[in-house]
């Protein structure tokens, strides 16, 4: 066998073992599958943000390696670049396995909105090893913080094109989750739902455009509506409760916090404690514009400036990107 062909099938190999599947089936009467895949990933430790550079560095080099498979090369210099690629692709193969339970962290928040939780958990990890590629240790960013722009895409764009009776289109979907962020902003903004109008001016639309958006976007379902073929429990049996803390809630907010302390060292004091009582960064407490007024001495109005000012800083490309990841 070729040397070339011998790496590429260790590669396939490697792709197939470093994402273990989340809909492995389970003997009967034994444990529900997506739990056992989770008692399975549950044992693999996760890196260190050194861990992170170094496997991110021999990912690189393995790729590079790759590339001058087919080079006419002495035996020993052909050698150590098999050895080159092959460590690469280790790397990318422990990159992955350790954040797996991520991919579950996020893939539990979309649970119930059209597919099982195995087929989110599969398109996750299609999202991470997506993000596993484009990496670059160089900026600085934690690769749980830029894997999960990529995670959510994926898990977002599957349930866009899979889940609904009707299909949308993915731009539409989109455009859907643009104007719903929109509207959230606005609405702590101006203490009230915004107009299409006010929608359409933040979003660069037509405020027909904006209301065909919303319409889109409604999908009433009955709750009694079984999940599945089997008939075998409904939706609403999916719906989670969020009367109690959820172990993944944690590993998305600690992800969150992260990355909006890293963005906030671009503020200044004042947009820094204005953004973190107004969204609930130093409590659980969410602030309204009128009692950061009184609490910083200024008028809601003033406040109101302050917030978008901040907001508008943070929605640079350097921290827009990262940022956008945790807005559902």
């Amino acid at each position: 066998m070729a040397l070339r062909e011998k790496v590429e099938i260790e590669e396939q190999d490697t792709t197939e073992e470093a994402a273990p599947s989340a809909k492995a089936d389970a003997a009967p009467g034994a444990e529900d599958s997506v739990a056992v895949y989770l008692r399975d990933i549950g044992v693999i430790p996760l890196l260190t943000a050194a861990e992170e550079v170094e496997l991110a560095k021999s990912i690189e080099l393995g790729k590079e390696a790759g590339k001058r498979l087919d080079e006419d090369v002495v035996p020993a210099e052909r050698k150590l670049i098999v050895q080159q690629a092959e460590k690469g692709q280790q790397a990318r193969r422990k990159m992955i396995e350790s954040n797996l339970r991520l991919v579950v962290s996020i893939a539990r928040r979309y649970s119930g909105r059209g597919l099982p939780l195995s087929d989110l958990i599969e398109e996750g990890n299609l999202g991470l090893m997506r993000a596993t590629e484009k990496f670059d240790h160089t900026r600085g960013f934690r690769f749980s913080t830029y894997a999960t722009w990529w995670i959510r895409q994926a898990v977002t764009r599957a349930l866009a094109s899979q889940s609904r009776v009707v299909r949308l289109p993915v731009h539409v979907s989109d455009l859907i989750s643009q104007v719903s962020r929109v509207t959230v902003t606005l609405s702590q903004e101006l203490g009230r739902e915004p107009t299409s109008e006010e929608i359409a001016r933040e979003v660069d639309l037509q405020p027909a455009r904006v209301r065909e958006i919303v319409k889109a976007a409604q999908q009433p379902v009955s709750l009694e509506q079984p999940y599945s073929d089997g008939g075998e429990g409904s939706i609403a049996d999916l719906i989670e409760d969020t009367s109690e803390a959820q172990p993944q809630d944690q590993v998305s907010r600690e992800l969150l916090r992260e990355t909006v302390h890293s963005a906030l060292g671009s503020l200044t004091d004042r947009e820094q404690r204005v953004l973190a009582l107004r969204y609930g960064l130093a409590g659980d407490h969410v602030y309204t514009l009128e009692e950061v007024g009184k609490r910083l001495g200024v008028t809601r109005e003033r406040i109101r400036q302050i917030e978008k000012e901040a907001l508008r800083k943070l929605r640079q490309p350097d921290y827009s990107e990262t940022l956008r990841a945790f807005l559902v």
